[in-house]
């Protein structure tokens, strides 16, 4: 049996790369790339075709990063 979606919750890589504060929707695809813990997206219809994304994965993804980053440039300012 498939995933149940609710289509209120799901975004494109225009809605991602927003959500992200990206420049550009194509962006997305270097996002996944350089981060293997990015959702990825729960319809994928293919190479140049729709992909979807869960918006709600997508916001806890990138709560996480941040919290990380900010975590990452705490201890770099702390000397030794």
């Amino acid at each position: 049996m498939g995933v149940t979606i609710d289509i209120d919750d799901v975004i494109d890589a225009q809605g991602v790369a927003e959500l992200l504060g990206l420049a550009q929707r194509n962006t997305v695809s270097a996002y996944q790339r350089r981060y293997p813990t990015m959702p990825r997206p729960v319809i994928d219809l293919g190479s140049g075709r729709c992909k979807l994304w869960r918006k709600s994965d997508v916001e806890s993804w990138h709560r996480g990063r941040r919290r990380e980053l900010l975590a990452a440039r705490g201890l770099r300012g702390v000397s030794k």
